[in-house]
């Protein structure tokens, strides 16, 4: 099992974590809400976990310009 995390806006792939023995409390996942899980994590049917957060790259971008949340991408 992996987990994989990749931003939710660009697709980047941020992060992998290839260990068969870490447990979604260990990551923290286990503090977000019903409504948070359903967004932020897909559970592959092979067993891994891709957790679709945001990279600094876009982080930075909303930062400077919030009002790109309310596009359907923040991409332009």
């Amino acid at each position: 099992m992996s987990i994989q995390y990749v931003c939710r806006y660009c697709g980047h792939h941020i992060g992998e974590i290839d260990k068969e023995e870490v447990s979604e409390e260990n990551l923290g996942f286990h503090k977000l809400t019903y409504e948070e899980r359903v967004h932020m994590i897909t559970y592959k049917d092979n067993g891994d976990i891709q957790a679709n957060v945001i990279c600094e790259h876009c982080q930075e971008a909303v930062d400077r310009n919030p009002e790109l949340l309310l596009q359907s991408s923040i991409l332009q």
